[in-house]
């Protein structure tokens, strides 16, 4: 039977543990919510401009602009968003495992890695892939000069046709519980497949196509870049909240276990005391 004074130790341990899970569940509570409301605020309008880019991009030839440019699948540019830190439960662990998929679906394609986070970049770091950039510490306090930087190097890459297509993997906010892993395509942008003839919108251009594209298509890549990381953000900080509450649930039912049993050692103890002064006193007689 463990000693009584171990217990105890453990006993302290299993608290500090849960003071700190709690901290970092209020933590994570607090940034949650303000990266939850400029989430909801950015996909609006990187959705609806989405829609209406991909509705035009079919009226015009693929030529109009570099970003429309469609060069086949050999070589392509996988951009991966994970967090920075650990200790968010599946997030990491998710993001990283669809990454493989898509890198064993596209085997035998030139497929090169654009890695913004930590935990991806230790990961890959040590296997056999290609990394074209990484950064860090981009999901810490997203920006949108961060998300055009970004962008713009994307942009550059793919004009210059050292890459045929870019995709994007990372975590969609849904709710504190929920994430959804993404796998989608950046660029080039996507046309709308066989638009419905009957309800196709008609647009009335003010300046010519290449221009207006010139101007839309950049601002595009930067708002979808943009988009992406803070449901990123949003994303870590929901499964680091979760993750912490678990974790002080199950460090509240150690210490219930561990004091229980404490109890139970420090019984059989006094009972056993007892039985020797008994014994001794019944053997004096």
């Amino acid at each position: 039977m463990a000693n009584i004074r171990d217990i105890r130790r453990r006993i302290r341990s299993a608290t500090n543990i849960q003071q700190i899970t709690r901290a970092m569940k209020f933590v994570s509570a607090a940034r949650l919510r303000r990266a939850q409301e400029r989430v909801i605020a950015a996909r609006p309008y990187a959705r609806q401009m989405l829609t209406v880019l991909s509705s035009l991009a079919t009226r015009v030839p693929e030529h109009s602009h570099p970003l429309l440019a469609v060069r086949g699948d050999d070589k392509i540019e996988l951009v991966v968003i994970s967090a920075d830190k650990g200790l968010c439960g599946a997030y990491n662990t998710n993001i990283i495992r669809n990454a493989l998929e898509f890198l064993g679906e596209h085997r035998g394609k030139q497929v090169e890695l654009n890695i913004l986070g930590k935990r991806a970049r230790d990961f890959f770091r040590r296997r056999p892939y290609a990394v074209r950039s990484e950064a860090i510490n981009v999901l810490h306090q997203v920006s949108f000069a961060d998300a055009a930087a970004i962008a713009r190097d994307l942009i550059n890459h793919f004009v210059k046709g050292e890459v045929d297509q870019i995709w994007l993997v990372y975590n969609e906010f849904k709710s504190v519980v929920r994430q959804k892993i993404v796998v989608e395509p950046l660029l080039p942008i996507q046309r709308l497949h066989e638009p419905d003839q009957a309800n196709k919108l008609e647009y009335l251009y003010d300046e010519p196509p290449a221009k207006i594209f010139a101007d839309l298509l950049p601002k595009h890549v930067e708002a979808q870049i943009f988009r992406a990381l803070l449901e990123a953000a949003a994303s870590e900080h929901g499964a680091r909240m979760a993750a912490m509450e678990a974790a002080t649930n199950n460090a509240s039912e150690m210490i219930d276990g561990l004091t229980l049993y404490a109890n139970k050692v420090r019984q059989a103890g006094i009972t056993k005391e007892l039985i020797e002064v008994v014994s001794g006193a019944a053997s004096a007689k």
